[in-house]
């Protein structure tokens, strides 16, 4: 039997319980629908523990994990599933760099840290990745801040044969994947693009700590676009009624045969954290491969599932 992949997670909100919800609900159904990969390297979905949880919230700190992501101002709606307690009491989250010692000792047994925290906080974000560097724990940043992307970070994961994956998770089926393909195809049928843009209405707390600190995620959404001069990605909106779903709207104009107008509009509404949940579960398990056979950096197979990978714009 394989062993299961223990991890870590560093933010207790949105993604994180769509993350343990489902792990439970495929466990117990033996589901596979909305599933990617059923199987990566021997590990299927079921086979990963949450061992350790990291929040900032006073309210979250010292809960069980199982109850802690039910707190506001989570909104993730219950999925069908039996949830018992994890026996996973959520830890005090790093303030400042000077407490990276205390986070490496509570990472003890880990193999992945899953970096799930907002973005917007560099610095806190690259002391979490030193943090499982000094741990011998393989790293995965979810967010737009530049981790993977910072050649020294990348170098010493490299030298310590531990894998470090990032930057920025491209949603199961979000707003970048569903551009990006639109904007392949105009190109693949031969067609001149004008111009483009994206509108992002969202309802999470992700969503309004973005759009007060919007820093590095429309350059980032922009590495995602295969013709990103082109694009215009408009400001985050933060509608709190939305709850968990994010409403993105996208518009295309192009040019065919005879210089004739092309005009397409879309409108895509999904739950945003099971969107990174549908990621993540595939990095988590790509992670803990690489980790297993010795294979520290980048991992070419993670590249596709993420918006900002090493050696994009920062």
């Amino acid at each position: 039997m394989v062993e299961r992949v223990k991890v870590a997670v560093v933010g207790v909100g949105n993604n994180t319980s769509a993350l343990v919800q489902g792990l439970a609900l495929y466990r117990q159904s033996g589901s596979l629908v909305g599933i990617r990969r059923p199987m990566i390297d021997g590990l299927g979905v079921g086979d990963i523990d949450v061992v350790a949880a990291f929040a900032t919230s006073e309210e979250k700190i010292g809960r069980d994990l199982t109850e802690a992501i039910f707190l506001a101002p989570n909104n993730f709606p219950r999925l069908n599933c039996d949830l018992p307690g994890a026996g996973v009491p959520v830890t005090k989250g790093l303030v400042d760099a000077t407490e990276v010692a205390r986070v490496v000792a509570a990472l003890a047994g880990a193999e992945v840290l899953l970096y799930s925290a907002p973005s917007g906080r560099p610095t806190t974000a690259q002391a979490y990745a030193e943090a499982a560097r000094t741990a011998g724990v393989a790293f995965i940043n979810t967010t737009s801040d530049p981790v993977a992307r910072d050649p020294q970070l990348l170098d010493s994961f490299e030298a310590a044969n531990l894998p470090l994956l990032g930057d920025d998770l491209a949603s199961q089926f979000g707003t970048s994947v569903l551009h990006d393909a639109l904007l392949r195809l105009l190109a693949d049928r031969g067609l001149t693009l004008v111009s483009s843009y994206q509108v992002n209405l969202g309802g999470t707390e992700d969503f309004r700590n973005l759009v007060e600190n919007p820093n590095t995620k429309k350059q980032s959404k922009l590495n995602a676009l295969s013709a990103a001069d082109t694009v215009e990605v408009a400001p985050l909106g933060y509608l709190p009624h939305l709850a968990s779903q994010k409403v993105a709207h996208l518009n295309l104009e192009a040019q065919g045969w005879g210089e004739t107008a092309v005009s397409l509009d879309v409108k895509l509404k999904v739950h945003d954290p099971s969107g990174a949940a549908g990621v993540n579960i595939d990095l988590i398990r790509i992670a803990a491969s690489a980790l297993r056979n010795g294979r520290g950096g980048h991992s070419a197979e993670a590249a596709s599932l993420l918006k900002s990978p090493p050696g994009t714009a920062i």
